[in-house]
């Protein structure tokens, strides 16, 4: 499975993105996506996961309300929505894959390349 990820960039407090995240390959081991991000001096941390099914979406706590995860089956893309951006937003964000969802990097096997984020 390949991952690519796209949207990311220079954006104002307040302002909105959307990241992207083409995945490619294998779909099966794509089941589940998520997305992680990670602060320069800080750990990777998850902050949303979506299952194909839809049935299960996960979100992190410091995230719930400003941001929102989606993905289209047909071409196999996640998006995340990311709205009322902070400047504690900036950070590398990272998208993943694999056949089950959890908010931990380890249970993922597949990873994108990142796209930064800066909020300033």
């Amino acid at each position: 499975v390949q991952l690519v990820e796209s949207g990311g960039g220079l954006v104002q407090p307040g302002g909105s993105l959307t990241l992207s995240c083409a995945a490619s390959g294998y779909t099966g081991s794509s089941s589940c996506m998520a997305w992680f991000r990670q602060a320069p001096g800080k750990e990777r941390e998850g902050i949303a996961s979506r299952h194909r099914s839809g049935g299960s979406t996960y979100y992190t706590d410091s995230v719930k309300g400003r941001f929102f995860i989606s993905r289209d089956n047909t071409d196999n893309t996640l998006y995340l929505q990311i709205e009322s951006l902070k400047p504690e937003d900036t950070a590398m964000y990272y998208c993943a894959a694999d056949r089950f969802c959890s908010q931990y990097e380890t249970a993922y096997n597949y990873w994108g390349q990142g796209t930064q984020v800066t909020v300033s």
